[in-house]
């Protein structure tokens, strides 16, 4: 192999990559240099002019009060048809007698998962009927009910299409993707101009949001069944109809099957966002109401029991899922040897209709014999906040002043140390200029030109801003990184993606944006990152991790804000916590996945040349654990973009702010323009990740 001089040994092709890529990125410098040098005198490089701004949203509001008044009747009666299975449902669960709910619950659960989910079910079940939230959480149920089905055969004829079809798949992935990302409050102002206020707009919105996972997962599971199968099918003869029911669906049951279970997740956690556009009596409107009253006890009361719902169908899904396609009742013999769960049901059902006459208690708990623990925990978070209330506050202001401010300081306006107590003068800020110097040196004897550009990106963006920082030099960066990572075609959706925000005049609210998320992504990566390695290494850490992080991940997103409300109130730093709760869960998952995937052959090898336990770790399994580590980052990001506006309830100032305020306005345009330019964020983010994460695959001969 020929080497050039210099080089390290590198060959002469990739000498010149590397050598354009620093001429590319010495120009886009260059460039950058001139947009700050020319910002005094092109206020326009600055702050993008009001009236270069396109009205999109007068546009789409127009568009939408045209499409409204020609299908308005089209809509209302769908809603009419949604309504009356729900209604009935509702009705039928509130006739039915608890303990035949209960009871059956808990037989379903027993065939699911054995004893110890069954236990769980039932002891969920009974939480709700001693503690006075029977009745809501049957309505709440009523609505998933009527959902799921809906979204789940939606989901899986567009999943089989997408699986036969490479054509309708390119189609749907990006349908899919601004499905997923689009906050949940944008699509509920078009839903409310149709379908007008009530809990179809919830029920709606429940199922639009629980469609993609079962896409995803059907396509996926379907186009993944063995080829074998699928021959062997064709050679018995089977049509094409044939051959997708009767072979490939029984194939890919057990994807299809969590991906139902996904299905569930996606719409109870949509309960409490439709509470606020269609409560009726349903447990998400529980703890919205009291959670603007301050009723901090009642609403962490009515969220523990949207958690428990969400554990007990997740668990029971899960539980079905691995058990599609096994048979293990006999298929001989008396019913109740063939059917032994619904049986029981059956019986318990007729048991429970004969004893609500005899016994009141089995038709409706006694109210005298309800627990109600709210006034105790409002009395132990009031005794908190008194006895504790000044390291509470120590707790948050530490955060705010040498971490949130500081941050905030930087990246949306620009550095002004004075709130440490002095002046950034000409000498301070030399010394900020010769550390960020010192740093850049640093990063050139260890990482060449490479380890340079971040830190000149990074010291630069901290000092003058985001909204400090000219919008064609930080489109250029952006552009250049999103080329770098995946080629032209995403440096092109990075340059539309930005310029939608730009002239749609959602520019600055993003930028706000950056801030929170940069916040709230770093700490929860590290923190992440950190609990992944510790659980790695520890069987009883990852044991004590498992079911936290089951928890988090179950939680609807709104439950979140309930106790950190109650003890720090609103502000940044409840937004902060909040986005760090739902976004903590992949960096640790995936960092002790990646670990434990590490092939055990090359460990063993690094133990053989003496390398110790820490050089293992940091140079072995890290660097071989990065995709996966990569991907939770990836993830990291995405489920913190969408707490952008669960976040905005507690007092923000960004894009989550703009979509909430849109749908309390029912400005149709302002949300697609906001929500557009979140769910353009999150895609953006996601294709730079995997891409990125697809190259160190690359490099470590990981993937093909």
């Amino acid at each position: 192999m020929t080497a050039v001089a210099g080089t390290g040994g590198l060959p002469a092709a990739a000498t010149k990559r590397i050598d354009g890529w620093a001429l590319v990125w010495a120009g886009i410098f260059a460039f950058c240099l001139i947009c700050f040098l020319l910002r005094g005198e092109w206020p326009w490089l600055l702050q993008y002019p009001a009236e270069w701004v396109a009205p999109i949203d007068a546009w789409m509001n127009d568009s939408m009060r045209e499409v409204v008044g020609w299908f308005k009747f089209v809509f209302r009666a769908l809603s009419w048809l949604l309504e009356f299975p729900m209604l009935w449902l509702r009705g039928l669960l509130h006739w039915l007698p608890w303990p035949a709910v209960v009871l059956a619950a808990t037989a379903m659960a027993h065939a699911a998962g054995g004893w110890r989910l069954a236990w769980f079910t039932a002891l969920s079940l009974f939480y709700m009927v001693v503690t006075g939230y029977w009745d809501e959480s049957m309505v709440t149920l009523a609505l998933v009910g009527i959902a799921v089905p809906l979204s789940a055969s939606i989901g899986l004829f567009l999943g089989l299409w997408g699986a036969h079809s490479s054509r309708v798949r390119r189609v749907l992935e990006p349908i899919l993707d601004v499905m997923q990302t689009v906050p949940t409050f944008s699509y509920l102002t078009p839903l409310i101009l149709f379908l007008g206020y009530g809990p179809v707009v919830g029920l709606v919105a429940s199922a639009i949001f629980a469609i993609p996972p079962m896409v995803r997962n059907v396509m996926i599971s379907v186009a993944n069944v063995a080829p074998n199968i699928t021959e062997a099918g064709q050679m018995a003869g089977c049509s094409d109809r044939q051959l997708t029911w009767w072979v490939q669906v029984p194939a890919a049951m057990p994807g299809i099957m969590l991906g139902l279970n996904q299905c569930i997740m996606a719409a109870l956690s949509m309960v409490i966002i439709a509470a606020t556009i269609g409560g009726f009596a349903d447990i998400g409107w529980e703890v919205i109401s009291t959670l603007r009253k301050a009723e901090f006890g009642q609403s962490l009361l009515a969220g523990i029991v949207i958690a428990l719902l969400a554990m007990m169908l997740d668990r029971v899904g899960h539980g079905f899922s691995r058990r599609a396609g096994q048979t293990r009742l006999p298929a001989e013999g008396p019913i109740w040897q063939r059917h032994p769960y619904l049986t029981f049901a059956l019986v318990v059902l007729v048991a429970s209709l004969l004893l609500q006459y005899v016994i009141p208690a089995v038709r409706d708990w006694p109210e005298g014999w309800v627990i109600r623990p709210a006034k105790p925990l409002n009395d132990m978070v009031n005794w908190i906040v008194i006895n504790w209330g000044g390291a509470l506050d120590a707790v948050k202001n530490a955060a705010l002043f040498f971490y949130m401010l500081p941050l905030r300081i930087g990246l949306v306006n620009s550095v002004r140390a004075n709130y440490w107590g002095f002046d950034m003068s000409p000498t301070v800020a030399a010394v900020y200029v010769a550390i960020l110097l010192a740093i850049a040196a640093l990063a050139w004897r260890r990482w060449g030109w490479r380890g340079l550009v971040p830190v000149a990106i990074l010291g630069g963006l901290y000092y003058f801003g985001t909204t400090g920082t000219p919008w064609p030099a930080f489109m250029a960066v952006v552009i250049a990184l999103a080329y770098g990572a995946g080629g032209w075609r995403l440096g092109l959706f990075a340059f539309l993606s930005m310029g939608f925000m730009l002239i749609g005049g959602a520019w600055t609210p993003a930028m706000w944006s950056i801030y929170l998320m940069i916040g709230s992504v770093v700490l929860s990566f590290v923190i992440g990152v950190a609990l992944g390695i510790w659980a790695a290494s520890n069987d009883r850490v990852s044991a004590v991790l498992r079911p936290i992080n089951d928890t988090l991940q179950t939680m609807p997103q709104f439950v979140y804000l309930i106790p950190i409300i109650m003890l720090f109130k609103i502000g940044d730093f409840s937004a902060l916590l909040a986005i760090m709760s739902y976004a903590i869960v992949p960096a640790i998952r995936y960092t002790e996945h990646g670990l434990r995937s590490v092939p055990g052959h090359v460990v063993e090898a690094a133990h053989m040349i003496g390398c110790t336990e820490r050089q293992i770790l940091w140079q072995v399994r890290l660097p071989i654990a990065l995709p996966q580590i990569m991907l939770g980052l990836n993830q990291t990001i995405m489920l913190g973009i969408t707490m952008l506006v669960i976040a905005a309830l507690v007092g923000t100032r960004d894009l989550g702010q703009m979509v909430f305020g849109s749908m309390t306005m029912a400005n149709f345009g302002m949300g697609v323009i906001a929500g557009g330019s979140i769910a353009l964020m999150a895609m953006l983010s996601d294709r730079v990740f995997q891409a990125l994460s697809a190259k160190q695959a690359r490099r470590l001969g990981l993937s093909a």
